[in-house]
């Protein structure tokens, strides 16, 4: 019996995220509690005896987002050889992440609600943690192979990681009809131009 006691925990548990990022996707961090729980079929104490606040639902959501894309990001990144072409990994992996930038779901609760929640420093310490240590990854194998000089990598991974934020901004707001492909063309011709 305790098996399915904990099998039903973790569906509740997934029902409650899963509301959850709905609601922030729509209300944004103003979504009550009770709209989360009314749409997971579950009670507001089932909702607390897995989260302990709304910020910790909030986070917990945030933070799959961020890793979900990541995941994606690496995993597209390393169908591709980089024999022929020492960018075409770490480009790969940025253009996953401008697709998912320009996701009403990803922007609303990740770039836009996400720095107003968990607070302008928290979201950047969470940002970098997630998104920025795959960028340097990224730079780094570039050093690595004679691409980019090895001092300018932790300069580089900042720059970086903030012209992928600001092009999800933009691309999430529509701004002068930018796509995705568009951003990322540029991207790759800034990126293909460091030293």
């Amino acid at each position: 019996m305790p098996r399915r006691t904990a099998e039903q925990a973790e569906i509740t548990r997934a029902a409650i995220l899963e509301a959850a990022r709905h609601r922030f996707a729509e209300d944004g961090y103003n979504a009550s509690i009770a709209s989360i729980v009314s749409e997971a079929g579950v009670t507001k104490g089932a909702l607390f005896h897995h989260f302990p606040s709304k910020l910790d639902l909030f986070r917990e959501v945030w933070t799959d987002l961020q890793t979900r894309m990541g995941e994606e990001a690496l995993s597209e990144a390393r169908k591709m050889s980089g024999e022929d072409d020492p960018y075409i990994q770490f480009l790969t992996g940025a253009r996953v992440y401008l697709k998912w930038a320009a996701r009403p779901e990803y922007f609303k609760i990740v770039l836009y609600e996400g720095p107003v929640v968990l607070g302008l420093q928290g979201w950047y310490e969470s940002n970098r943690d997630l998104g920025q240590s795959n960028v340097r990854r990224g730079i780094e194998a570039l050093a690595e192979r004679g691409r980019i000089d090895p001092r300018r990598v932790n300069s580089y991974a900042v720059l970086i990681q903030s012209a992928l934020n600001g092009a999800g901004f933009a691309l999430a707001e529509g701004v002068d009809g930018l796509s995705p492909d568009e951003v990322y063309e540029a991207f790759e011709i800034m990126v293909r131009n460091l030293h």
